[in-house]
């Protein structure tokens, strides 16, 4: 057996002690201690544990949210590190060491593993990496933290032939497909609180196919007459609240809904974007927004971007009379149209990369994207591992960087599109202004997807007349699930991605830091991959990697591709068996 096959086996003599790069505080100089990971002793698993081997962590741009804020990160919820610290690094792929009695019914030593680590426990955010700590650590237990969640084991067993660093990827790629999966809710919530806010004069004869049955309680608001009867008729609770001003909604969000915002609202004829904004901060968290119109508003709606981002709020509407005919799937797309046009704003990143590789391999993606980048070096990235992708695939990829370009990027889209605009934008930047400006790019029917988080409370302008006029979508993500990220094993098991594509860069045990630093500084234009077996591995770029260690470099793939011979000869080259390390 060599030395590759050895480790892959995981039948191994455990080592004394681990490194890990534990979390103190904010700033990075709380990561580790002196700038250097620390030694624990390896512990045995309890009977409800599971002792696993870190064998590859990516680096991602959420690291350095938590590096930043410390303790006050959402998912920390105010915890002094300095007494309880946490630890780095959710896109994990581990291999199981020894197992505790009451578990060895389902799991083994030398099972292979990726986590998911978006965690739920009792309806609370626990996750991987934040709250409970994550993966920069070369030995570490698991247990009912992850084994026994709301959604069950957050595990996805591995298969032998998936390069390590491709079952960490699984992550980062499960929050891409994510993006192009329906979270909303597109029907109104049984036993929830519908309301109601129309004019009493509106002559339309409405009707309503579907949901009105649902809600528990409707509040209505100036409706028409027949509206009225028609919501009596339901049987559900009834509460009156006419002539409201629009100062006055957030009293009426606290009288009904107990500051919760309400399950679902239905806009009859909008009329003012000022009201549109003002109703749209008065939905629940992954409440709907009903509006059925048939004349544009008179003005861009301030719409909360991080609330779409995060709380899966949903603008559904039409321009007919059903009410009804705005939910549901069949009027609310999530996908990226087939044969389209779609535009990636801020796609030089490592996540924006993996948007712009889905779509281009994607079976039924789109037939022209555009993807946007600032950085010159990472704009030359993209051309580097993307154009040929692209040809192979009979794709047409526009590259465009506005600080070297004399047109706009609205110029750009109105010619590759005929003046249509884009089928499709995604935003993969944090920022306000380019949210507003990605808006400006859609088609009367197109859709944008923000996949970059700003915080709740971040409004931005958005044309909600489309939503019930053309059936525009403005969507967002946040995170994953299990099945995300089995979504993304089966296709690149079936061949359909190579998650893999994504690396740039990697770096052993002792470069974690250093590659933390980079991730801050934007230094690479893809992932950074740690391998914590890897302890003396020195943070390298692919380029750097291969020019360095040659024996890497010829088993790399074309154009620097990562591959799972590459993956081989870096562990045979690098790693030392347990007898082997000097503790």
């Amino acid at each position: 057996m060599n030395k590759y096959d050895l480790y892959r086996s995981g039948r191994l003599p455990l080592p004394e002690h681990t490194l890990a790069w534990n979390m103190y505080g904010q700033g990075l100089e709380n990561i580790g201690r002196q700038g250097r990971p620390e030694s624990f002793p390896v512990p045995r698993p309890g009977p409800e544990q599971v002792l696993v081997r870190v064998d590859c962590v990516g680096l991602c741009f959420s690291d350095v949210k938590l590096i930043r804020q410390g303790g006050s990160h959402p998912k920390l919820y105010n915890r002094d590190l300095r007494r309880q610290p946490t630890r780095l690094g959710h896109e994990t792929a581990v291999t199981v060491m020894a197992v505790g009695e009451e578990l060895r019914d389902r799991f083994r030593p030398g099972q292979r593993l990726a986590i998911q680590p978006d965690i739920y426990q009792q309806g609370k955010s626990t996750a991987y990496g934040y709250t409970v700590p994550g993966g920069l650590i070369q030995y570490h237990l698991i247990g009912p933290e992850v084994l026994e969640t709301d959604a069950g084991a957050c595990v996805l067993p591995i298969e032998a032939d998936v390069p390590y660093a491709a079952a960490a990827l699984l992550e980062p790629w499960g929050c891409v497909l994510a993006a192009y999966t329906q979270r909303r809710r597109l029907t109104p919530k049984p036993g929830g609180i519908m309301w109601i806010i129309g004019h009493m004069d509106d002559p339309t004869p409405y009707i309503c196919s579907t949901g009105l049955d649902a809600p528990a309680t409707l509040v209505l608001s100036d409706v028409p007459p027949a509206v009225a009867e028609m919501a009596r008729r339901t049987g559900a609770r009834i509460l009156e609240r006419n002539g409201l001003r629009w100062h006055e909604y957030p009293a009426l969000v606290q009288e009904v809904t107990e500051g919760r915002g309400f399950d679902d609202i239905v806009l009859l004829d909008p009329r003012a974007a000022e009201q549109v904004s003002a109703v749209a901060a008065c939905i629940a968290r992954r409440g709907t927004l009903n509006l059925v119109g048939r004349e544009p508003l008179d003005g861009l709606v301030q719409a909360d971007a991080g609330r779409l981002h995060y709380d899966y709020i949903a603008f559904v509407g039409n321009c007919g009379r059903d009410i009804g005919a705005s939910y549901g799937e069949v009027r609310n797309r999530c996908e990226l149209r087939p044969g389209g046009t779609a535009v990636f704003i801020g796609a030089g990143g490592p996540m924006g990369q993996m948007h712009v590789q889905r779509a281009l391999e994607h079976p039924q993606g789109p037939r022209t994207v555009i993807a946007t980048e600032v950085n010159q070096s990472r704009m030359q990235a993209l051309a580097t591992r993307f154009v040929p992708l692209a040809e192979a695939q009979g794709r047409t990829l526009l590259l465009y960087n506005p600080q070297s370009s004399s047109r706009s990027l609205a110029e750009v889209v109105g010619e590759a599109t005929n003046g249509r605009g884009a089928d499709d934008v995604v935003v993969c930047v944090p920022l306000p202004a380019v949210m507003a400006e990605a808006a400006q790019l859609m088609a009367p029917d197109g859709m944008l997807v923000f996949f970059a988080g700003v915080p709740n409370g971040t409004l931005v302008p958005l044309d909600l007349s489309q939503v019930y006029l053309h059936g525009a979508q403005y969507t967002g993500t946040s995170g994953l699930t299990l099945a995300d990220q089995k979504k993304v094993l089966e296709r690149a098991t079936a061949g359909e991605l190579r998650p893999e594509r994504s690396v740039a860069a990697v770096g052993g045990m002792r470069a974690a830091r250093a590659g933390l630093q980079a991730l801050m500084e934007g230094r690479y234009a893809g992932k950074i991959m740690i391998f914590p077996q890897l302890e003396d591995l020195p943070l390298l770029s692919l380029q750097e990697l291969a020019e360095r260690y040659p024996e890497v470099g010829a088993r790399l793939g074309p154009h620097l591709l990562w591959t799972k011979e590459a993956e081989q000869i870096l562990i045979e080259r690098f790693w030392r068996m347990p007898e082997e390390v000097a503790v």
